[in-house]
């Protein structure tokens, strides 16, 4: 952020606003497409390691921890309707422009880190269902690509590639779904694994265990965060994005609780954990006549769904914090011809490309969930802080009690006491130490900008 006196930048100024093209209906949908993904999908079988065979115990607690955050990001982008997200409300509460660029940067690297586990998941157990002639790191850059090309082609072209996409991974897991309603019909399965929880000790250690459980299986439920830097291309935002965001995140934690209960009924916990596609492991054990492969190709579909939403998500990110002046004005460019921000497309698919080598899904799952859990303490925190600050235009409140227990369980979440690798906190700090060094970097060319004005005039 600048200082008093700092020149507006005249990039952003001179482009052309986005385009407003989300009506209600396809805002529903990117939300609930947004949240929908990689994490149900890949991680299932991550979160029964954990926890064992009562995995649905994570998906749970997470649903109510989204639920609760959920409702601070529906009051914020309904008063500020504007596309930096995260970055825009913590600089509003605390006025802090080092914090404001961490948390900006955290959340954009959140994206790129699930976009890459994504990335990962693509050319993982899934493809092998059909090939492993190609090698996955650079089946991984290609689907990058692809999707940065989708990306740069229009808001619109990829909100109507997301909601082909959504429907094809919901179709995916109303197949887990009705296959687990055969099982139960069939008296298959084995219910009693339902109430297993297998973290390796009693005590602190069950504790740990289930948290460590839960921090990863939320990696399943970030998205709905990303949707509020679309708020710039959204139709009458302050209406349309509490019912979207609620809906989103209602419709997606019913799901994925009864995906982790029919996963757990049909597979030992052992068996999900040793796949990297542990929904086809449901698939196979389910006594229905489903072809793999199918689902495979379903399954594809749906990590693909995910990492282009976050990459919309970062590029819009960008845009945003180049109007807010936390990144140089050149982030704020926009393709005058699609009106889409074209340089913010090509600086986060680079950074994309680049984690892509640095772990598997199970390690940036949970470095995306690391970081957006840290955000979303200081999201839950800023809405409380900002209630003295008026807006003009109606908007939706949530109850007082609900950011405070957001901002108390993200923060546990976030906490040693979820019991995450250290590989995790590792690559975190590298991000974030990247973020500061860009951030004294911009902060240098800013004062070197105000002296050449002050000596100019």
């Amino acid at each position: 952020m600048s200082t008093p006196g700092t020149p507006a930048p005249t990039a952003p100024e001179a482009s052309p606003p986005l385009k407003r093209a989300l009506g209600p209906k396809l805002l529903i949908l990117f939300v609930i497409g947004d949240i929908l993904g990689t994490g149900i999908y890949a991680t299932t079988g991550d979160v029964a390691g954990k926890v064992g065979g009562a995995l649905w115990l994570p998906f749970a607690i997470g649903f109510v921890v989204a639920l609760l955050t959920a409702a601070s990001y529906v009051e914020l982008v309904g008063k500020y309707p504007k596309a930096a997200g995260a970055a825009l409300y913590t600089q509003k509460a605390f006025r802090i422009p080092f914090l404001t660029f961490i948390v900006a940067f955290m959340v954009m690297c959140s994206g790129l880190s699930s976009a890459s586990a994504a990335a990962r998941a693509f050319s993982g157990d899934y493809l092998g269902e059909f090939t492993d002639a190609v090698p996955p790191t650079l089946i991984a850059i290609l689907f990058i690509l692809a999707l940065a090309a989708i990306n740069l082609r229009g808001v619109s072209e990829s909100v109507k590639a997301n909601v082909v996409l959504t429907l094809v991974e919901v179709s995916g897991l109303a197949v887990i779904l009705a296959i687990g309603a055969y099982a139960v019909f069939s008296g298959d399965g084995e219910p009693s694994r339902l109430t297993q929880i297998e973290t390796g000790g009693t005590g602190y250690a069950l504790l740990t265990g289930v948290l460590g459980a839960t921090a990863l299986g939320f990696f399943a439920f970030v998205g709905f965060e990303d949707s509020v830097n679309m708020a710039e291309e959204t139709k009458d935002p302050a209406r349309n994005f509490p019912r979207a965001i609620f809906i989103g995140v209602a419709v997606t934690g019913t799901i994925y609780i009864l995906v982790a209960l029919v996963s757990s009924l049909l597979v030992d916990s052992r068996t999900l954990a040793d796949s990297s596609g542990p929904l086809l492991e449901v698939v196979k054990a389910g006594g229905v006549d489903f072809p793999p492969k199918l689902f495979a190709l379903i399954a594809l579909f749906a990590v693909t769904n995910s990492a282009l939403i976050n990459l919309m998500m970062a590029s819009r990110l960008c845009y945003g914090m180049a109007n807010e002046r936390i990144l140089p004005p050149t982030m704020g460019k926009v393709l005058a011809g699609r009106r889409t921000p074209w340089v913010g497309i090509a600086f986060v698919s680079v950074l994309a490309i680049g984690l892509v080598s640095t772990g598997e899904i199970e390690g940036l799952g949970d470095t995306t969930s690391f970081l957006l859990l840290c955000v979303f303490g200081v999201v839950n925190i800023a809405v409380l802080v900002l209630r003295k600050d008026r807006v003009d235009h109606h908007h939706f409140r949530t109850p007082t009690a609900l950011p405070v227990l957001g901002a108390i369980t993200s923060l546990v979440l976030a906490s040693p006491l979820a019991d995450r690798g250290a590989d995790v906190y590792v690559r975190a700090g590298i991000l974030l130490l990247i973020g500061i060094g860009l951030w004294a970097v911009n902060k240098a060319a800013m004062t070197a900008r105000e002296k050449s004005g002050t000596a100019a005039g």
